[in-house]
């Protein structure tokens, strides 16, 4: 007998199942598409613990007949492709017929449906591939699915799932970008009881962009339209200055598909890169239209990706027409050379004192040049130090006798009062700010070199672990909390990580659906609402970072995470006195000659080297 066998159905429905579901985000995703495509114009979302018990989809679709709702759960089982000749212009979003299978492979299903002319509708119960039940129900016109128990035969998928915030998150992205393609109808997501989005269909892309995520977004974007034999071009660009380090909202769709590419991607970069500072990404939403044979969506298993036939074609349309949208709005540096109606202002050079009216006379105030404030205390009682004051009236002989002249001969107060000023002098003397980046001060072998910011990263760092160790956080209030709109599932980021920034030292809590408010940050960090906002930025993308492996290790990650945020967010010294603090601080430090990336921190320049300068 041969080694070979067929595999049973259902694993391999189970097999299939891994490809097309991957999470419970896929599942929102594959639902609302087929919502789509019955042509429904409401569809509403329902999930309970980010869908590990249930996933609802409710639409008011075209609905399904008695058998075809028992047939949608077969495998390959589709209405959208008859023949082969139908995959070359392929216009819905399902058309393989695996995603119900799929589902249904590896969760409990129960299918509700009614067609318009229908009187009664359809029930379908799948709790085991091999057990469908079907009755007759009550139910509105469309479908609706409700799926329980992700992955109940499949523990070993259901293990590996994330967080129910990190899954919500997915699926708040994925009802996102399907929610993008179809503004037309309406949407709704419900997490738990609670409204996460309810949208009402939009007038245009603009309106369900701003829906989606808020006016902070749409406020800064600018329209792209271009249109070629080969394709359309339509959407909208974020301005550079918005760009930020964290994952921007960045969408492509064609033909009202949304999809993924690397390479496209590189288009819009190429035409941003005279406007963006390295490492920063800008915002951007761009809509393809092609002809349906010009492009092949079924090259992945989600079809989250698809081939361009003049991909090289597509490549310099997008790039030239982001190029060409970001010049007509000037969003470079530029001149402006109008002085119609404005004053002319003389040249002033070398004749100046010609313009200069005459010079007026104050009268100058007795300046004495010999005063010093700061003499010994003995000065004080000597009569020229009187005379030299200018003060009168104390006859030659009192000033023998001592009479009515303050006595300051106390030594031990004496002593005091110079120590005072002579600290306060040499603490003043001790650092030099160079530019504000760097410390330069004596030491005992010749000039210590303090790079400013990297000594804060250093501080930070070593406060960081401590609190993540220690839990033992130094927060300061803002005078004002400074609210600052993320998104819903950069939102739920902040609720998933509460507990551990709150154990840095971070006051943050929600509000809204899709805000966050500041009303903390760790010492050391800036308050200012500009900092604040460009520090909220900078830890979504530290959070984006799904980080996991020893606690040790993911501690000192994060640590170093956080220090590397504080040190471009903390204030500079402003003055000596600080910069000596600073420079305690940092030799207060477990290491304070590298960073924990290992970057150089101090140098020392010798006595030696000094003088070889000078010869």
């Amino acid at each position: 007998m041969g080694k070979l066998k067929v595999l049973p159905a259902n694993i391999a429905n189970m097999i299939a199942a891994g490809e097309v579901v991957q999470r419970p985000a896929s599942v929102v995703k594959e639902l609302m598409e087929n919502a789509i495509d019955a042509g429904a114009t409401q569809i509403d979302v329902v999930v309970k613990d980010a869908g590990r018990t249930s996933i609802q989809v409710i639409d008011n679709g075209s609905g399904m007949s008695p058998a075809d709702a028992v047939l949608c759960f077969e495998r390959h089982a589709t209405s959208k492709i008859a023949e082969a000749e139908d995959l070359q212009h392929i216009t819905s979003y399902g058309f393989r017929g695996e995603a119900l299978a799929s589902i249904a492979a590896v969760a409990e299903v129960t299918l509700k449906t009614r067609r318009v002319q229908d009187d009664t509708g359809t029930q379908v119960t799948i709790s085991d591939p091999n057990a469908v039940k079907t009755s007759s129900v009550a139910a509105p016109t469309g479908s609706n699915f409700l799926v329980r128990n992700l992955f109940y035969n499949t523990p070993a998928r259901r293990k590996f799932l994330k967080s129910d915030n990190i899954e919500l998150k997915h699926i708040v992205e994925e009802f996102t970008r399907v929610a993008l393609t179809c503004p037309e109808a309406g949407f709704s997501l419900n997490s738990n009881g609670r409204d996460i989005f309810r949208l009402r269909p939009a007038k245009s892309l603009k309106f369900r962009v701003l829906d989606l995520l808020g006016s902070n977004v749409t406020g800064d974007l600018v329209d792209i339209t271009a249109e070629t034999s080969l394709v359309r071009v339509r959407g909208f660009l974020a301005r550079p200055d918005t760009a930020r380090k964290t994952v921007a909202n960045q969408f492509f769709f064609v033909n009202g598909r949304y999809f993924r590419s690397s390479y496209m991607h590189k288009a819009v970069m190429k035409a941003y890169e005279e406007y963006l500072p390295e490492g920063y990404t800008p915002s951007y939403f761009i809509w393809l239209e092609v002809d349906p044979e010009a492009v092949d969506v079924n090259i992945h298993p989600t079809k989250a990706e698809v081939k361009f036939e003049e991909d090289a074609v597509i490549f310099q349309t997008i790039y030239a027409c982001v190029k060409e949208t970001l010049g007509k709005n000037a969003f470079g540096e530029g001149l402006d050379f109008d002085t119609e109606g404005r004053v002319e202002m003389p040249q002033m050079g070398s004749a100046f004192d010609e313009y200069r009216g005459p010079a007026s006379s104050a009268p100058a105030p007795p300046l004495d040049p010999d005063y010093n404030p700061f003499a010994s205390p003995d000065s004080f009682a000597s009569p020229d130090s009187f005379a030299s004051l200018g003060m009168t009236g104390v006859s030659s002989r009192t000033r023998e006798a001592g009479e009515g002249i303050p006595s300051y001969r106390n030594p031990a107060a004496s002593a005091g009062y110079g120590a005072l000023f002579e600290q306060n002098q040499a603490a003043q003397a001790k650092a030099l700010i160079v530019k504000g980046k760097y410390i330069i001060a004596p030491s005992a072998s010749g000039v210590l070199l303090v790079h400013i910011r990297r000594a804060w990263e250093r501080i930070l760092y070593e406060r960081s672990l401590k609190a993540l160790s220690k839990n033992v956080p130094v927060t300061q209030t803002a005078l004002f909390p400074v609210q600052v709109q993320v998104g819903a599932s950069a939102r739920l980021l902040f609720d998933e990580n509460a507990a551990m920034l709150a154990s840095v030292g971070f006051d943050i809590s929600p509000f809204g659906t899709d805000t966050v408010v500041v009303n903390g940050v760790p010492e050391g960090y800036s308050c200012e609402p500009g900092k604040v906002q460009q520090m909220v930025q900078d830890l979504l993308l530290i959070l984006s970072d799904e980080t996991s492996g020893v606690p040790e290790v993911v501690r000192a990650a994060l640590a170093s995470k956080f220090a590397t945020l504080g040190s471009v967010n903390a204030e500079p010294p402003r003055n000596a006195l600080e910069a000596q603090q600073l420079i305690d601080s940092l030799f207060a430090c477990e290491n304070a000659e590298l960073t924990a990336t290992g970057k150089k921190i101090t140098a020392v320049m010798s006595t030696d080297d000094l003088e070889k300068r000078f010869q």
